[in-house]
């Protein structure tokens, strides 16, 4: 058999899979159809009525009844494929496939992404990583691989944050960078803990899942952004992702009336916010400029009292966001942010405090990962191009403690949190096989089918 660099799509048994050609082997025949199939059925929990036909949308919060759904067919397709299922206090879950080559005590590799969404969002954000993990794990199994570890495929809680707050909630407590206990004590706007929550839709279990017993871990997940789509290839290995601060900023002038007060004897806070938010956008400008380009802040926040138009502002609030993958130029940025603001304020005769209330540092993922999916990329016959994220991830808080790797997917426009959200099924595919090719590598594999 000739090798082939390029994906051959064939129709076997009436469906299309993707076989990929190794010098004198075939790579593990990842099954498109099946791989839409339960993206598909996982689309229609907690589906919303859009007006675009190119829209499709959904509505997934922990706790909710489409969370529930969306769990439990996950762990039906994780016993279908003879996977231990286990889940923890916080609600992860975790099939485990530990066939009769693997030995049973060590340490396990572990792929996978979460099913909760943004009110909203997409279909493909989070649940392309936990499907393309187990049709991963489908595929090894079909060609008699024989790892010499098991392997887990990963559902992480509330990673999104949109209902209990704070964002990568299940992974957090998984790497122990988050306590069991005040994790389920957090509430939601109706005042329901996460607790109850998991309660009430049955997957409050026990124990805590422990990331640092894994050898490594990996998530494939959509790029949320169009480099890919730009230089043509349907997916890129991820660097390191983006370290994040978040800052409340409060100015406070004086309130008073808009009509009987003269333009030189007012502190309008609104109008110092506004230099604030332009002097912002510049510093990251600049930084990004100064930089390679992965420099970002935002002020994305601004609350106004009292909010009315006969009235001088009186106090605002802002939520200011700066993030880079560099942890010192970020920090540096942050520190000019917080001098011009204390600036504004001095020119403008308003006061002005900045509070810090979370920084994460930069994630960078391990060579070892990246070695393993370019290794895959590369045998599969597709470019991997090199890129960051700067979004996070469950895989930050998984690399705390063990290697980790990310894998993005082209995403048609660079559209997420979105209903139209999108990546094509057959690069949801490739992905698939990729994942497949690295899990292979990770675990030893022996087989005439895993080179």
């Amino acid at each position: 058999m000739e090798e082939s660099p390029l994906p051959d799509l064939s129709l076997a048994g009436g469906k299309t899979t993707f076989t990929l050609q190794y010098p004198l082997r075939r790579m593990t025949p990842v099954d498109v159809d099946r791989l839409r199939a339960d993206l598909e059925t996982n689309a229609a929990f907690g589906a919303i009525d859009t007006d675009d036909p190119d829209a499709r949308g959904r509505t997934v919060l922990t706790g909710s009844e489409a969370n529930r759904s969306a769990r439990d067919y996950l762990c039906d397709r994780l016993e279908d494929a003879g996977l231990r299922i286990e889940v923890d206090a916080v609600g992860n879950i975790t099939g485990t496939w530990a066939s009769e080559s693997a030995d049973p005590d060590a340490p396990p590799v572990a792929a996978g992404s979460h099913l909760d969404s943004v009110p909203e969002g997409g279909i493909f954000d989070g649940p392309l990583g936990v499907y393309a993990a187990l049709e991963a794990v489908r595929a090894l199994q079909s060609t008699g691989a024989e790892p010499d570890r098991p392997l887990i495929v990963v559902s992480f809680t509330e990673e999104e944050g949109t209902r209990f707050g704070g964002g990568l909630l299940g992974s957090s407590v998984a790497t122990g960078q988050r306590s069991l206990e005040d994790t389920l004590a957090l509430t939601a706007d109706d005042g329901t803990t996460l607790e109850t929550a998991l309660e009430a839709i049955g997957y409050r279990g026990e124990g805590r899942l422990d990331c640092s017993a894994w050898d490594a871990f990996l998530e494939v997940h959509v790029e949320q952004d169009t480099v890919l789509e730009s230089v043509g290839t349907p997916v890129g290995i991820v660097t390191d992702v983006t370290g994040i601060t978040h800052s409340s900023v409060r100015i406070r002038g004086s309130a008073n009336h808009a009509g009987a007060t003269a333009m030189d004897e007012r502190a309008d806070a609104l109008a110092a916010a506004s230099e604030v938010v332009l002097a912002v956008e510049s510093l990251g400008q600049a930084y990004a400029v100064a930089g390679e380009n992965t420099a970002v802040a935002t002020v994305g926040r601004c609350d106004v009292s009292p909010n009315a138009t006969n009235v001088i502002p009186g106090e605002v609030d802002l939520g200011l966001d700066v993030r880079d993958i560099d942890g010192d130029a970020m920090a540096d940025l942050l520190a000019d942010a917080e001098r011009t603001i204390r600036e504004i304020g001095d020119d403008r005769g308003v006061d002005t405090t900045v509070e810090r209330h979370l920084e994460v540092p930069p994630a960078p993922m391990s060579d070892r990962c990246r070695d393993a999916l370019e290794a895959a990329s590369t045998t599969v016959g597709v470019d991997s191009p090199a890129l960051h994220s700067g979004a996070a991830h469950d895989a930050m808080r998984i690399s705390r403690v063990t290697d980790a790797g990310m894998l993005f997917v082209r995403s048609r426009d660079g559209i997420s949190h979105n209903p139209l959200e999108w990546t094509d099924w057959e690069d949801c595919a490739t992905a698939a096989t990729v994942l497949a090719g690295a899990l292979g590598r990770l675990t030893g594999c022996a087989s005439a089918t895993i080179s």
